[in-house]
């Protein structure tokens, strides 16, 4: 993390965007010398917290990609402007996947250890499970996600519901048909990923559709790649509306993902990208939650629930994602549920 002087250098860069060196020295608080001003802004451009265009007199500074996809944002200061005061980015960002996420990783080295750390722990516990046994936790896994997965998307099952629904096919009164085939749908496709969890590797568009077919089969949700123009309440954030250019970025995000080698890394950009996308007309972050779970278990790696997140803070980090391409609320989510998995199932 970048220390105080770092930090002011950093705040004058977003505020004067394309400055100079002199100018940054001019409008600093502290003192220093010019060849020590220098010398922080060498070290935050290696770092990749701040990026240059031109050179020699003619060398400016601006606000790294990397630093924006990473740096730490408070939710609820965040969202304290309403939706129309916020600056944004409306547009998608296809940079982001050909040279952003593709240059960086978006885990430090102490959220590695950390998420590697709990990994162990899950291995060590399976370990001393019975087929039985680890086959029972994983049901009650998959019960508690088919439940919030589908509560974040507004549907109103309590989790007892839902278990009633799932085991003895027992839906509640007062409940639409919708909604228990949503939790159907969720269980089915959470099963098949169990049952074959080498499907989605490596990962490819037909893939991901056909989870989203599992997902919405029954409902009034149309399949495949959409080829028209859809909304996202809450946010002046446009997805793309022309079915090659989502076909491409859907492309593109495979290839990413499967180039990669952490598999928390291939889990987390699963979960954002897919619901940055929007491929499909209803339904995007259901299949972007079951994905990053078959990432997960092909790897043999602890699947997630999401059982203790907060919908509404589950929809404020990804919209932050959406509108500044800034992953740090979703990260300590992901952080999060890994940890609570590993502590409540096995």
């Amino acid at each position: 993390m970048p220390d105080n002087r770092e930090s002011e250098v950093i705040e004058l860069v977003k505020n004067f965007p394309d400055c100079s060196s002199k100018d940054i020295f001019a409008r600093i608080s502290f003192t220093v010398s010019y060849a020590t001003i220098k010398r922080i802004l060498k070290k935050l451009v290696s770092e990749d917290l701040l990026a240059i265009n031109g050179q020699g007199k003619r060398t400016r500074y601006t606000i790294s990609p990397a630093y924006e996809l990473l740096q730490t944002i408070d939710l609820d200061n965040y969202y304290q402007k309403e939706i129309d005061d916020r600056q944004i980015k409306e547009s998608f960002n296809f940079q982001l996947l050909t040279h952003v996420l593709n240059k960086h990783n978006v885990f430090t080295g102490d959220e590695l250890n950390e998420l590697e750390t709990l990994q162990d722990k899950y291995r060590y516990n399976i370990a001393q499970l019975a087929k039985p046994e680890y086959k029972k936790e994983l049901e009650r896994l998959a019960i508690d996600l088919s439940w919030k997965s589908s509560q974040i998307e507004g549907n109103t099952y309590s989790l007892l519901e839902t278990e009633r629904l799932l085991k003895d096919k027992e839906t509640a009164s007062g409940k639409t048909k919708e909604e228990a085939i949503m939790l159907l749908n969720h269980k089915d496709a959470i099963d098949f990923i169990i049952e074959n969890p080498g499907y989605l590797h490596p990962l490819s568009i037909s893939k991901i559709e056909d989870i989203h077919s599992l997902l919405v089969k029954e409902l009034a949700i149309d399949r495949n790649i959409r080829n028209r123009r859809i909304g996202i309440s809450g946010t002046n954030y446009r997805p793309l509306d022309n079915i090659f250019q989502i076909s491409e970025a859907l492309s593109t995000t495979c290839e990413l993902i499967n180039r990669k080698e952490n598999i928390f890394e291939k889990a987390l950009l699963a979960l954002v990208l897919i619901s940055y996308i929007q491929p499909f007309t209803d339904g995007n972050k259901r299949t972007a939650r079951i994905v990053s779970n078959a990432v997960l278990m092909h790897a043999r790696y602890c699947p997630m629930s999401f059982r203790t997140v907060d919908s509404i803070d589950y929809k404020k980090a990804m919209l932050l994602f959406y509108e500044q391409n800034n992953i740090s609320g979703i990260k300590d989510i992901f952080i999060k549920q890994f940890e609570f998995a590993v502590n409540t199932y096995f």
